[in-house]
């Protein structure tokens, strides 16, 4: 039985993909899947070394999962704001998990092992209330490995440079475009420079920048069948062009002489991840986003059904530098088109703005109304 088990976890692809210095990050959280061992499963079996969150995520979790109701009957009844009795129900939850992967915090230095809690969408444009949010659920949570997610709006980038220069790990949302890239490493660099500057401790402090993927393939496949004709056999390919362009600006600005003093004090890269990576299109491969994405010093957060279809079929292999030539040119192949991939960017994080927000407004909804219920 031992052996089968050895051998079955050698055949696992998302270990091996772990091998090939990428971590996989579990792009949910519920209590029921902290209460019923499923997460800790996934750490155990499959190398999962992170889990990420969102308004939607969070949603779904209280409104399906049984565990949530006596503590949310309980917090109805106190004189509290609907925002405050979601963060006194989501709080434990991120300290949990922080718990779980602590491990693997300590065992690779504070390189993996986060979780990851979102600031209020309604600050999107608000720099200062950014700030303050973060900073405050960063103390309510008070663990080492807690990353508080910011989205890369204009105002979303003061506020990343001013959480890191205060010593506020982050994780950069929303981000859809190469200009978006280049401006969230900007200000990632900026504030940690000012943290250090400061006295701080470079290793202390750290980022990752979510690229969102299947929502750009969406959106430009819309626009390739408004063309027509040729351009249909580019549909499918942005997504995955995006992402191996963003890993080389990444490693231009880590791997550069730029980054070379704050690296020798022990500053660590912001590693690019792949967000949004459950495939929308059935035509699609349900591991497109995986397969051609996989290198090190990178993280890919999965859905569930996309988790488990990659253990199931997919195939590890170091991928994210191959094929750089064809991502250019299908870039150069789209402006040619009249297709203008910083707009594409531009109206993709306009629209997840206000779809996390909306989510983070059917929470409060739930939140505040004793009519709610959720699942017994």
């Amino acid at each position: 039985m031992r052996r089968f088990q050895r051998e079955k976890l050698i055949m696992n692809s998302l270990l091996q993909v772990k091998q090939l210095g990428q971590s996989l990050w579990l792009d949910n959280l519920s209590r029921t899947l902290l209460r019923e061992g499923g997460l800790r499963k996934l750490i155990d079996e499959d190398g999962i070394s992170g889990v990420t969150s969102n308004p939607a995520i969070f949603f779904k979790a209280i409104s399906e999962s049984p565990h949530y109701r006596d503590d949310l009957a309980q917090l109805r009844s106190q004189m509290l704001t609907a925002e405050q009795r979601y963060e006194a129900l989501v709080v434990p939850d991120i300290q949990n998990a922080c718990d779980l992967l602590k491990a693997e915090y300590e065992r690779t230095v504070g390189r993996d092992g986060y979780v990851s809690l979102e600031v209020s969408p309604a600050l999107a444009h608000d720099a200062t209330g950014t700030v303050a949010a973060g900073l405050r659920l960063k103390a309510a949570v008070n663990r080492a490995n807690l990353l508080i997610k910011v989205p890369a709006t204009p105002a979303g980038l003061t506020a990343i440079e001013q959480l890191i220069a205060q010593g506020c790990s982050v994780n950069v949302t929303l981000m859809f475009s190469l200009e978006h890239v280049a401006g969230v490493s900007a200000a990632y660099v900026r504030g940690l420079q000012r943290w250090v500057d400061s006295g701080g401790n470079a290793r202390s402090v750290r980022s990752v920048a979510s690229l969102f993927l299947s929502r750009v393939d969406t959106l430009v496949d819309k626009q390739l069948e408004a063309i027509g004709g040729s351009a249909l056999a580019l549909r499918g390919q942005s997504g995955v062009a995006l992402a191996k362009l963003a890993y080389q600006a990444y490693r231009a600005t880590f791997d550069g002489n730029s980054f070379a003093a704050l690296a020798a004090r022990g500053a660590q890269p912001q590693f690019m991840l792949w967000a949004s990576t459950g495939t929308k299109n059935p035509a699609y491969s349900d591991v497109m986003y995986v397969e051609p994405l996989i290198g090190p010093e990178s993280v890919n957060t999965l859905p569930d059904a996309t988790l488990a279809a990659f253990r199931d079929h997919g195939k590890a292999a170091s991928t994210i530098t191959a094929g750089i030539a064809s991502a250019r040119n299908h870039y150069d192949v789209l402006k040619r088109a009249g297709i203008d991939m910083a707009q594409v960017g531009e109206q993709l994080q306009s629209e997840g703005v206000k779809l996390f927000a909306q989510a983070f407004d059917q929470l409060l909804v739930l939140t505040a109304d004793a009519k709610q219920t959720i699942s017994a």
